[in-house]
């Protein structure tokens, strides 16, 4: 049975556990077992209003509020301390019926409570508690904010950013480590290595029903596919990069540079944010900078950049101008003087008209030159940043045929995102043990870019993005920070504030 379907069961049936309880009121015990109807007659046991049944309608909402309601019916039987109430939240089936059933137990009449008044810190410890718990939800499974880090998205979305991703859009995920620090990643505050979280319970992947799918061009935030492995003393850079370059002895026994290494599950990984370029089932190739999609060239982003060539007549584009013209990555020269630039197409356009400028020329690493470091960095696949692919991106159900030659492409795909032992003896695949010459992928995966081509460590870099990595759309940018100025040189980007993410 489908998760989705259990929960809706759970909450419609749940208040039937207050069977015994609505006697104990007055109530006829057998409307507990009236579905929807039993909300109603639980919120007048409780003396709550009829209205927070419209809350009840709200997904996730919901679970809030039957978690008040459970509180208040332990309230009714007199049960004012913390521990009790928490037993009647977190052992409902077995607390709730305790208490309509046992002898030393007895529901109260409002008319006979005594006023039990709270003290100061009781009071503080309860608000608290409330505003953990409500925001827990709406960040787990509604809303969550974030912040850009790194200029891999400029000029779309800055460095200094604060945005609200809507995890209702594709679907919030269920938590894969549920014991958790509130509001915290992975990394406990003010600390540097104490994780936040224990792993006694782990939970499958589960995505519920989204508001929409991923489309192309969509921005979406996810966990970071190769962070499943972190040396933590270097956790700005992939491990398994760091393994091709280094090794993994030096990796795993140079403590004083790499520090420990670590595992972390899905939901723990680095949330990273990009451009959705490739969908499940897509065909992608980069031609000469330029984005295929089963053929078909993909626009550029309104707002993408690219590193430019600019030759000048000998003066070179000042500081002021490159301030203009919101040049913000780093100005690199050539042996021959010429500068060469991170720009837009509108920056571009500018500096063509400018009287000192020669020729501004797009700089493309050309076919057939092999870049190591890009996916799936194997010296058969002779692909850079610039060209890249063809390269099929793999959806749930399809099935490939599996070869030597492709392996590279799937490999991770097989042995670390769809949790299967793969072998390679005497020229042939081993698959769980097995001979395989083919494979049927069992989840849908993603090809994700920055808008900052040339500045952006995205799937060129480590290919596939899973679906269950998939985190939220990114939806609305409300604070804007430039980091390099001061609150009254023009910190604030007030132009950028309060915009939808294109």
């Amino acid at each position: 049975m489908d998760l989705m379907t259990i929960l809706l069961l759970i909450i419609i049936l749940f208040p039937m556990l207050n069977y015994w309880i609505f006697n104990e009121a007055g109530v006829e015990g057998y409307k507990a077992l009236i579905p929807f109807y039993n909300y109603y007659v639980w919120l007048k046991v409780i003396e709550k209003p009829w209205w927070w049944l419209l809350l009840m309608l709200v997904p996730f909402i919901n679970m809030f509020m039957i978690m008040l309601m459970l509180v208040k019916t332990a309230v009714s039987y007199g049960k004012y301390k913390l521990g009790d109430q928490a037993l009647s939240v977190l052992f409902p089936l077995v607390y709730i019926p305790y208490l309509g059933i046992s002898d030393k137990e007895h529901y109260i009449k409002p008319e006979n409570r005594v006023i039990h008044k709270k003290s100061q810190i009781r009071e503080w410890t309860d608000a608290i508690i409330f505003a953990v718990v409500a925001a827990s939800i709406i960040r787990i499974f509604m809303v969550e904010a974030y912040t850009i880090p790194t200029s891999s998205m400029e000029k779309s979305l800055l460095v200094g950013d604060f945005l609200f991703v809507s995890k209702m859009s594709y679907g919030p995920k269920l938590p894969n480590t549920p014991l958790a620090f509130p509001f915290v990643h992975h990394t406990m505050p003010l600390s540097q290595y104490t994780k936040s979280y224990v792993e006694w319970i782990k939970w499958p992947f589960y995505r519920f029903p989204g508001l929409t799918t991923i489309k192309h061009g969509d921005v979406v935030v996810f966990n970071y596919p190769d962070g499943d492995t972190v040396a933590l003393k270097q956790q700005n850079q992939s491990y398994y990069g760091l393994v091709r370059q280094l090794g993994r002895e030096r990796v795993w026994n140079d403590k004083f540079n790499f520090g420990d290494i670590v595992a972390r599950p899905v939901d723990k990984r680095e949330n990273y944010i990009k451009r959705c370029i490739g969908l499940p089932g897509d065909t992608l190739q980069i031609i000469d900078e330029v984005v295929q999609i089963n053929g078909k060239p993909l626009d550029f982003p309104e707002l993408s950049q690219f590193i430019y060539q600019v030759k000048t007549d000998g003066n070179p584009i000042n500081r002021r101008i490159l301030g203009k013209l919101d040049v913000t990555e780093e100005v690199q020269m050539t042996e021959s003087g010429d500068q060469v630039l991170t720009l837009t197409q509108e920056s571009v356009a500018s500096l063509k008209k400018m009287p000192n400028v020669l020729s501004v020329d797009k700089i493309i690493q050309p076919k057939g030159f092999w870049q190591p470091y890009i996916f799936p960095f194997d010296s058969a696949y002779a692909w850079n940043v610039d060209n890249f692919g063809p390269l099929y991106i793999p959806k749930a159900g399809a099935t490939v045929k599996l070869t030597l030659a492709n392996l590279p492409l799937y490999s991770r795909i097989i042995n670390a995102y769809e949790l299967n032992s793969l072998a390679v003896e005497n020229g042939k695949i081993f698959i769980n043990g097995k001979e395989a010459t083919s494979y049927t992928f069992k989840l849908d995966y993603y090809w994700m870019m920055g808008d900052n081509r040339h500045n952006s460590a995205d799937s060129r870099f480590w290919g596939f993005v899973p679906v269950d990595h998939i985190v939220g759309k990114a939806v609305f940018v409300w604070l804007s920070l430039d980091n390099n100025k001061s609150l009254l040189s023009g910190k604030i980007r007030w132009n950028k504030l309060f915009r939808s993410v294109q």
